[in-house]
C-alpha cells in the first residue's frame, strides 16, 4: 500500500491572516478526484485522528486538502495555541469563507504545483467542521459528494444566562479552557450568529444540499447529541441522504473498532459517490 505524500500550501485566511494546509496523494500523485477535510472545534489539520483519516481517503486513490481555519489558534507547525488572538476573533462566518478560498484555489489551480484543478470535489467536515461542510455544500453546486461526522445542526450553543454573561464580561473561555491553554472568544462569534442567522442556518441548509451525503455520528457524543444528526438527516429531504448511528460511539468515535467503522464507511461513500 503507497505512503501518502504531503506538500505543504499556504493561502490568505478571512482574518487575513496565514491560511495553512497540506495536499496528499499515493501512488501515482495529483490526477485523482478530491476531498476537503474540516476540522472541528479547538482542532486542526493535524489533531487526534485527522492524520490518520486523510493517509487512508488518499491511499485509497483520492486527493485530500487538509487545513486549519484561520481562527483555530494554532501556528504553522500546529503545536499549541500561539494565535490566541485570532482564535479569540474567530467565527462561524469566518469558517465558511475559509473553505470557500479553499474550493475556489483548487478549482483555479492555485494551491500546490501540480495539483490538478477541480470544479467539483467531495468535502468531510467533523463536528464544527461539519456544519461548515453542510452550509458550504447547500450553496455551491461543485459538491459532488458530502461526508459529515459528529456534525453540529445549529450555532447557537449557549443558553440565555450564558449569552448575558459573555456580552457582560466581553469575553467566554470555552469548555476545556481552563486547562492552562489561555483561550477565550471576544464577542465576535456572537455577534456573528446573531448578525447572520439566515445565512448560519445549518439545518435549514440541510434541505437545499443535492449532493449525495453520509452522517455519521456516535449515539452516545458528549458534546454534540446524536438528536442534531436525526435533525439533519430528517431536513435533508432533496438528497441521497444515509445516516450511519454507531452504537456506543462517543464524539471521537474511541471504542475499538468504530474509528475504523467509521472510516471504512467514508471511504466507501466517496468511492462511489466521488469517482
Amino acid at each position: 500500500m503507497s505512503t501518502a505524500r504531503i506538500t505543504r500550501f499556504e493561502l490568505t485566511g478571512a482574518d487575513g491572516g496565514p491560511l495553512w494546509g497540506d495536499v496528499r496523494t499515493a501512488g501515482g500523485g495529483g490526477g485523482r478526484p478530491p476531498i476537503v477535510l474540516c476540522h472541528g472545534f479547538k482542532g486542526n489539520k493535524d489533531w487526534g485522528f485527522l492524520p490518520m483519516l486523510a493517509d487512508r481517503l488518499a491511499r485509497a486513490g483520492m486527493t485530500v486538502i487538509s487545513f486549519n481555519f484561520s481562527g483555530s489558534g494554532v501556528g504553522a507547525d500546529g503545536v499549541g495555541y500561539p494565535e490566541r488572538e485570532r482564535f479569540a476573533r474567530s467565527t462561524f462566518s469566518n469558517d465558511v469563507a475559509d473553505l470557500g478560498t479553499i474550493c475556489r484555489a483548487l478549482e483555479a489551480r492555485n494551491i500546490v504545483d501540480g495539483l490538478v484543478g477541480s470544479s467539483s470535489y467531495g468535502l468531510l467536515g467533523y463536528s464544527r467542521g461539519g456544519g461548515t461542510a453542510v452550509l458550504h455544500a447547500a450553496a455551491n453546486p461543485a459538491v459532488r459528494s458530502l461526508a459529515t461526522w459528529a456534525a453540529i445542526s445549529h450555532t447557537n450553543r449557549w443558553d440565555a444566562d450564558s449569552v448575558t454573561a459573555w456580552r457582560v464580561e466581553g469575553k467566554r473561555v470555552p469548555p476545556g479552557g481552563e486547562n492552562g491553554e489561555d483561550l477565550f472568544f471576544y464577542t465576535d462569534m456572537l455577534d456573528d450568529i446573531q448578525k447572520n442567522q439566515r445565512t448560519l442556518d445549518i439545518t435549514s441548509a440541510a434541505g437545499k444540499i443535492v449532493a449525495p451525503w453520509l452522517i455519521i455520528h456516535g449515539a452516545a457524543d458528549e458534546f454534540v447529541p446524536v438528536a442534531e444528526a436525526k435533525t439533519l438527516h430528517g431536513a435533508a429531504a432533496r438528497t441521497n441522504t444515509t445516516l450511519r448511528v454507531i452504537e456506543g460511539g462517543n464524539h471521537t468515535f474511541g471504542a475499538v473498532g468504530q474509528l475504523d467503522y467509521a472510516v471504512d464507511q467514508t471511504i466507501d461513500w466517496f468511492s462511489r459517490h466521488l469517482f
